[in-house]
Order: structure tokens, then sequence, then C-alpha cells
């Protein structure tokens, strides 16, 4: 979003507390916005009656508004802010994608090359395979290989008719 379009939807001002000065566009994962001053963007000692704001900003129609409400009152480990965050009316496709944090996990080679689900690697380096009984010889070319969805630093392919994990380090993208 343009810098003037998130001015006019903020109204030039703090969409957590309203303040007008040195306002900055936040991130609001995975793809929206909002306008926040320094002290909501946590900058400085914020003192934590500040963000009794946030009752207030719940209220918001504005779904990337909403979402980050929404998750930094989860942050706060106070009884109000888990009342206020019970009490967030959200639509279900707004909720989903507030609740939605996990980054993107990519999968590198040891050439920093970006592995994706389906590509030829190749072992750069024997790998004795735990309770399979052979090594994995360097050169082997693995194909079709699948991504670990949680851990970057594995895949999955086949070796010897054997499905193993494999880590990233040890293979080359071909």
């Amino acid at each position: 979003m343009r810098w003037d379009e998130l001015m006019d939807r903020a109204g030039s001002c703090c969409e957590f507390c309203g303040a007008r000065e040195q306002l900055t566009s936040v991130e609001v994962p995975p793809e929206d916005q909002v306008l926040l001053c320094p002290a909501c963007r946590g900058e400085g000692d914020v003192p934590p009656a500040h963000w009794r704001c946030l009752e207030g900003a719940m209220w918001s129609t504005e779904p990337a508004v909403q979402i980050a409400v929404w998750r930094k009152l989860g942050e706060i480990d106070e009884m109000w802010a888990t009342d206020a965050r019970d009490a967030m009316m959200m639509e279900p496709e707004v909720l989903a994608r507030a609740k939605d944090v996990t980054p993107k996990v990519e999968h590198f080679d040891s050439n920093g090359m970006r592995l994706e689900h389906g590509d030829t690697v190749v072992l750069v380096k024997d790998l004795p395979v735990k309770g399979a009984g052979f090594t994995a010889k360097r050169g082997t070319a693995v194909r079709n290989i699948s991504l670990v969805p949680d851990n970057g630093g594995q895949i999955e392919g086949r070796v010897e008719g054997q499905r193993i994990v494999i880590l990233t380090e040890f293979v080359k993208r071909k």
C-alpha cells in the first residue's frame, strides 16, 4: 500500500493510539500494513498503561488493524488483554490470517541455491544411512525430493530404494 493511501486510511494518526507524530508503516504479515507511532512500535520505554489503547483499536473495521491488535494483545501478559482479545469480533477469514504467523520455511542447498519440491539434487558427501545399513555415496542423484515443511535444513528423498531424510548442507541442486 502506498504511503498516501495508508495515511488516508489511518486519518494521519497511529492506528492503535491516535498519536500524530513520527508515524511509520509497519508490516503485518502476510501482506498488510498498519500506521504506528514509536510507542506502539515498542520503541523506547513504553509504560504498560499505554497498551490500553488497544481496547479501542480492536474495534477497527480494517482487517490489518484487527490482525495487528489481536497479535499485540496476545503478547501482553495481563488479564485485561486476554479479555479484550477474547472479545474481539473478527470475520473468520481475518481471524485465520491473524493466527497464521508461521514464517515460510525455505530450503537451500550447500551452495545457497533455493530448493523446490520435485527438484533433483546430488550428494556432496558420503552419508551413512542410520538404520538402513548402507552409505549413500557422494555423487548420488536424488530425484523428486520432498521438502520437510517445518525444517529448512532437511529434505526427503529416495536413495537405493529407501526413503531417507537428508540434511540440505550435504546436497547441491542439479
